[in-house]
């Protein structure tokens, strides 16, 4: 059943991405009439300078998107590599990464196999507990995927992380993944069956049963340190200027060049990123860099303002992934003939974290406008009908992002609903209506999701365990509608 949903899921997103998106005549959704920032290079190399540290920039956003999460971690937190860190409450605004599931227990850990050698993860069986997860390398393609929808099918067992190009012998019983990068990351949602204090503890309780080690103190592992970093501003928002290019140096430095990626190395030579040199750009080059980033920024925000294809037609909900990215990303980037950076950059400016088994453990809809095809407005209320029977094993959730950041918007009391709330009211039917706005509508607080009146927004529709009618289109998501 598990592959039939992952060929489901697989040709729905083919389905989907081969459909024209849909815009309103008045929007501005025209890439090419998107006006970048203003540059007057000196010279010709000053234009190439700048033509390349766009280039840069979106070829490189998967990694830095990693690198500034993995440098939260190491500034804002008593976490290392090759330990984890842990959200002991659903993540709230705090959490500063790219659109974030505050309906789900995050553990999470960053290895790296160059000095430490080899990395085992010991995934727990999934009995009073069960985690949603996977394992990405530093350009955030899966390695694997863990726990009932992963390799492991919920068993538990033992995962191994490889260093690129290890030759020695393997021990048996590993569920051996085979790194192109000598660090990455690790995501575990431990599922929630609801957000009592009870069963967060017991989800806490049962993340806390992965482990992680080196495979040369396998026989001794000792205890695996936890961090817990619920009250921690974990930012990793991505900065569209010179900074970006500070994390793509660090990556080039850290990283081995993949074949794939060996015509960048010139031109990254050109922006002053050079393998084994140090990277201090002078006055001049920063301000050309800042005009770089701010003009990739502008070329991302045309694409996303244009949309990705939506998931019906005319529907303004949209798997978070362009057709070409979804093929190239099913094969590991291994086809010849396609390697669609632009459309990686796009998925990766807005979210992280690979997935190897597409539509299993989770799939998530994406939708930053109305049905009338308005942009989600703060200042507005707006309702969305989610319809009775949500074809999912476990949950489904709707979260609130800023449209600027993609991240929670802060210093609201709460940005998400979800079906694993008990508070959530129903109607008589088993249908439930969620309200986004700055206030909540008379007597449908429990319901209610806040806005920040300022600014706009983007809704994430997430489907756990998502079931066959959804992927047949049996079961049909809404569009977001303004209360007037």
């Amino acid at each position: 059943m598990k592959k039939r949903l992952f060929v489901f899921s697989f040709v729905l997103l083919l389905t989907a991405c081969n459909q024209t998106p849909s815009t309103n005549s008045g929007e501005k959704a025209d890439i090419e009439g998107a006006v970048s920032a203003e540059f007057k290079p000196a010279n010709i190399k000053e234009q190439m300078v700048y033509q390349r540290a766009i280039e840069a920039l979106v070829w490189g956003m998967p990694a830095v998107n990693y690198d500034l999460m993995l440098q939260a971690m190491l500034g804002s937190t008593k976490g290392k590599q090759n330990e984890i860190i842990f959200w002991s409450k659903p993540v709230d605004w705090h959490n500063q990464t790219l659109t974030p599931n505050p309906d789900a227990i995050y553990f999470m850990f960053f290895f790296n196999t160059k000095d430490a050698g080899p990395i085992v993860i010991d995934v727990p069986a999934a009995a009073n507990g069960s985690f949603a997860a996977n394992i990405d390398n530093v350009w955030q393609m899966p390695l694997e995927d863990a726990g009932p929808y992963g390799a492991d099918k919920g068993a538990g067992g033992k995962y191994l992380i490889l260093p690129p190009g290890y030759k020695e012998d393997i021990p048996k019983g590993y569920i051996v993944l085979k790194a192109d990068t000598y660090e990455g990351y690790g995501l575990f949602r431990s599922n929630l069956p609801s957000h009592s204090d009870a069963d967060i503890v017991n989800a806490v309780n049962y993340g806390k049963q992965l482990k992680l080690y080196p495979l040369a103190k396998a026989k001794n592992p000792g205890e695996t340190k936890y961090t817990d970093v619920k009250d921690v501003l974990y930012n990793s928002v991505i900065p569209y200027d010179s900074r970006f290019f500070i994390s793509l140096d660090r990556i080039v430095q850290s990283q081995p060049m993949l074949v794939r990626d060996k015509a960048m190395i010139d031109k990254l030579k050109s922006i002053g990123i050079e393998k084994g040199k140090p990277y201090n750009p002078d006055a001049r080059t920063i301000e050309i860099l800042n005009a770089a980033a701010k003009s990739a920024h502008d070329y991302l925000e045309a694409m996303l303002e244009k949309g990705f294809p939506p998931i019906n037609p005319d529907a303004k909900w949209a798997v978070p992934a362009m057709p070409e990215l979804v093929k190239a990303g099913s094969s590991g980037y291994a086809e010849s003939d396609i390697y669609p950076i632009d459309a990686r950059a796009l998925t990766y400016s807005i979210g992280y974290v690979g997935i190897k088994r597409l539509g299993t453990a989770q799939i998530y809809l994406i939708a930053g406008k109305d049905k009338e095809g308005r942009a989600l407005d703060g200042d507005k209320t707006y309702i969305l009908h989610v319809p009775a029977n949500v074809p999912t094993k476990q949950y489904w959730s709707a979260t609130v992002y800023d449209r600027t950041t993609h991240c929670l918007i802060k210093n609201l009391p709460r940005a998400s609903r979800a079906s694993n709330a008990t508070e959530i009211q129903k109607n008589t039917d088993g249908s439930v209506d969620i309200f986004f706005g700055p206030k909540s509508p008379a007597g449908k607080e429990s319901n209610w999701i806040p806005t920040d009146p300022k600014g706009k927004f983007e809704v994430l529709f997430r489907l756990y365990g998502p079931e066959k009618p959804f992927f047949d289109r049996v079961w049909k998501l809404g569009d977001i509608e303004e209360v007037k």
